[in-house]
């Protein structure tokens, strides 16, 4: 399971001309989820993502997670970012979970993610999501746990 963070001053997600999750200053998750991935692994995630240090402190240093910013946060169901991309000219899905499995344990994800954070906003599970966003910095980070 792979997650890409982005330290944002707003995003939001659009879905047929509709927006279906927004946040002002926090941080935008785009998660992809692999085969072999579980509720224990996304749990896992889930819980280093809210604790992850990446916001600025009063010492304008990276020393807050995004609770403690009083931040929000965007969470996007992304396939993409398992594939496999070191042959070739084309990349590889093969390592994603498929998608009848793949939405229940995003929507698994979600539901333990507003549990144990207010401010969550989502996209939509496989649809066709214009993703808005203002990078803040740029900060970004890959984190995975197996």
């Amino acid at each position: 399971m792979r997650a890409l963070l982005q330290r944002v001053l707003e995003a939001k997600v659009v879905v047929d001309g509709n927006i279906t999750g927004q946040i002002d200053h926090g941080m935008l998750v785009f998660l992809g989820i692999g085969q072999q991935d579980n509720l224990e692994k996304g749990k896992k995630l889930i819980d280093k993502i809210l604790k992850y240090r990446f916001f600025d402190d009063e010492q304008g240093k990276m020393g807050w997670n995004v609770t403690q910013a009083q931040g929000g946060m965007l969470l996007v169901s992304q396939f993409t970012l398992m594939a496999q991309t070191q042959k070739g000219l084309r990349p590889d899905f093969g390592p994603a979970m498929a998608p009848e499995p793949a939405k229940i344990l995003y929507e698994q994800l979600v539901q333990y993610a507003q549990s144990q954070f207010s401010q969550l906003q989502t996209g939509i599970f496989a649809a066709d999501m214009k993703v808005h966003l203002v990078n803040d910095g740029p900060v970004t980070f890959q984190l995975e746990v197996e």
